[in-house]
């Protein structure tokens, strides 16, 4: 089976992570035992019934609050799919997590509360998945029994859903009325929408499609350099972008240097090749100056060295940022000293739309320049998640204040 990677996002209070205890309990992915923890912890709340948010609000501030705070992986299996589910605080002011989780999703379940339809935090959630990849939307237009199951306020969110998606220029996108609280249309179809004809939640996340990765070629940054005993050294670190192959010839970046892949170890045994997302240890046949922040890649095809990158950021953090700001930049491996050139614009996510602006405060989400200390080797973000993007780290404080799209325009 093939496994998909999806996360739940939308606005504060609409539901999502009811929907996820639902999907989750009527797939019978759960043990009796965690559903015993979870009614213990609705009476305890003085919940009448069994609150299936609790399923992922682990956290005590969660389930005091009601909402969901901090990104809760999730996993999952059904005869035709595995799942790996994170389920997105929806909060404002976790506008961040958020984004974290969406990062390596392929699909995003957005999730809309049918009384008040798409909100500006829902535009946000959106829009920042868009910008990280993620193209193909499940919509769940929830709390339908509230409604009564009013097929004019479904059509309604529908519309909203449409002009959306159009603006930001996603065109794979499905709708479904459901009630996670009651289960209708989650896992099984409901009788209550006799004018729906479509499919479940569970049967629109087993046919959506995984995110093709754009081949930019390998590309290894070096996390460690191992010494081993008797003399010799081989590089740890994660490929991504493409398949890496022992005898591959590779240039060292950012020095320039050239050798040949002579072998790739795993902890138990050797490989010849290499798949995007393994974690392996690297020998080359030429002993070269390599340290951690270093990339290996093939010398026909080399990502592009450069200090200077125009990105799409969304910006975390209470402090406003402005050109002339430093920062820490950290891209894959490599962390260096970094300057905000300027900012270039802002979106607007009620009218998606991108305005002059000068500054970026909590939450917006920018067109900025950046200008590094030390080169990096970059690829579009459309072509390669992992050497595309990057962190701003504030350098007081050591928090993170942003994440960077390389060449991503809004």
């Amino acid at each position: 089976m093939d496994l998909l990677r999806f996360c739940a996002i939308g606005s504060v209070d609409d539901g999502k992570s009811t929907l996820i205890g639902r999907l989750l309990a009527d797939t019978r992915q759960l043990f009796d035992d965690q559903v015993e923890a979870v009614e213990e912890a609705s009476r305890r709340r003085g919940h009448l019934g069994v609150d299936l948010a609790f399923v992922t609000d682990g956290l005590r501030a969660e389930r005091e609050q009601g909402i969901t705070i901090d990104v809760a992986y999730r996993y999952a299996a059904t005869p035709r799919r595995k799942f790996i589910i994170a389920d997105c605080p929806g909060h404002v002011q976790y506008t961040s997590n958020m984004a974290t989780g969406a990062s390596t999703a392929d699909v995003a379940l957005v999730v809309v509360d049918a009384r008040t339809g798409v909100r500006e935090q829902t535009r946000r959630h959106l829009c920042i998945a868009t910008l990280v990849g993620v193209d193909h939307l499940v919509v769940a237009v929830n709390k339908m029994d509230l409604v009564e199951w009013d097929k004019d306020t479904y059509d309604q969110v529908v519309t909203e859903v449409e002009t959306l998606a159009k603006s930001l220029g996603v065109d794979t996108f499905i709708c479904v009325p459901v009630s996670a609280l009651l289960g209708d249309n989650v896992v099984h179809p409901t009788a209550a929408a006799e004018w729906y004809r479509g499919p479940t939640i569970i049967e629109c996340l087993e046919s959506a499609p995984e995110i093709l990765s754009a081949d930019s070629g390998p590309r290894f940054p070096v996390q460690w350099v191992l010494r081993h005993p008797g003399g010799g050294r081989s590089y740890a670190g994660m490929v991504c972008g493409g398949s890496l192959t022992s005898g591959d010839e590779v240039v060292v970046l950012p020095s320039g240097a050239r050798s040949r892949v002579r072998s790739i170890q795993t902890f138990d045994r050797p490989l010849d090749v290499a798949a995007p997302g393994l974690s392996v240890s690297v020998s080359l046949e030429d002993d070269l100056d390599v340290a951690r922040g270093d990339m290996l890649a093939p010398a026909a095809e080399p990502p592009r060295l450069t200090s200077d990158l125009e990105a799409t950021v969304c910006w975390f953090t209470d402090r406003a940022v402005a050109a002339g700001d430093r920062f820490v930049l950290k891209h894959t491996t490599r962390t260096t000293p970094a300057v905000v050139s300027s900012v270039d614009g802002r979106l607007d996510v009620n009218t998606m739309t991108v305005e002059p602006a000068q500054r970026l405060s909590k939450n917006d989400i920018g067109l900025v320049q950046v200008t590094t200390a030390t080169l990096l080797a970059l690829d579009d973000y459309r072509a390669n998640r992992v050497t595309g993007s990057f962190v701003l780290i504030d350098p007081q404080s050591h928090a993170t204040v942003a994440a960077g799209m390389v060449g991503v325009t809004m």
